[in-house]
């Protein structure tokens, strides 16, 4: 049974998707399509406050994508610099902006600010979370996301090949809004067989917006959750 997810390929140290390998676990063949672009920016400003470390009680991450902008500039600033920063990861398991603020909040809060690199399409659940609690944090916008210039090209290639998909997962709410038309024009009256999956509730309820019956919402954003999600939306009768 075939199934599209709608996001880029991370090999992992196996050398294949997760995401690919957990699907085929349960006999699905899975298929990824990118359908987001990431544009760094602000990158000079960034590197600076993280060359001044003291003057922070940590840093919010919420994407790969500010990770990536920390890398890059990292890789920038000298050893020095880079051995005073240390990054010690808390609160990966959190899974969303909520429960997140909800685990920062639970913690001995700094005098200092947080800060939290992010992109031009933030919520804003976690700044107002942590603001009605008085924690001080500083945002800084790292990175845009824009459509990927294949969407188009790879979706018709994809539905011309393989046919309409049993499942499509979509990863959030701004892939949505950059696919689902073309989704819509290729699926044709075909679309009602299709069973929707978003990686998280934030994701769902775009979907839920657009009109579209939400069969799968990982319990969490990781290959195994939408893996076994996705099985069960496919069974006879089947829902998560």
């Amino acid at each position: 049974m075939k199934v599209l997810l709608l996001k880029d390929a991370k090999e992992d140290d196996c050398g294949q998707d997760p995401y690919i390998r957990e699907l085929g676990l349960y006999g699905l063949e899975a298929t990824l399509i990118p359908v987001l672009s990431f544009e760094f920016l602000s990158l000079p400003s960034f590197s600076e406050k993280l060359s001044h470390p003291e003057d922070y009680g940590g840093l919010i991450f919420t994407s790969p994508r500010a990770v990536e902008a920390a890398e890059l500039c990292l890789e920038q600033n000298n050893k020095t610099e880079v051995s005073k920063i240390g990054l010690d990861t808390e609160g990966e398991t959190c899974g969303n902006a909520e429960k997140l603020a909800e685990y920062i909040c639970s913690r001995e809060s700094s005098a200092l600010p947080l800060l939290f690199p992010c992109g031009n399409l933030k919520r804003e659940i976690l700044p107002k979370a942590l603001k009605d609690k008085g924690i001080a944090m500083e945002s800084i916008t790292v990175y845009q996301t824009v459509a990927h210039p294949g969407i188009q090209g790879n979706l018709n290639s994809y539905y011309s090949q393989q046919g309409v998909p049993a499942s499509i997962t979509f990863f959030s709410p701004s892939g949505l809004t950059y696919s689902l038309k073309h989704i819509q024009e290729l699926s044709g009256d075909n679309i009602d067989q299709i069973k929707f999956a978003a990686i998280g509730p934030t994701t769902a309820r775009a979907l839920a917006a657009q009109g579209l019956p939400v069969s799968c919402t990982a319990e969490s954003p990781t290959p195994q959750a939408l893996a076994t999600g996705i099985r069960k939306a496919l069974q006879p009768h089947g829902c998560c």
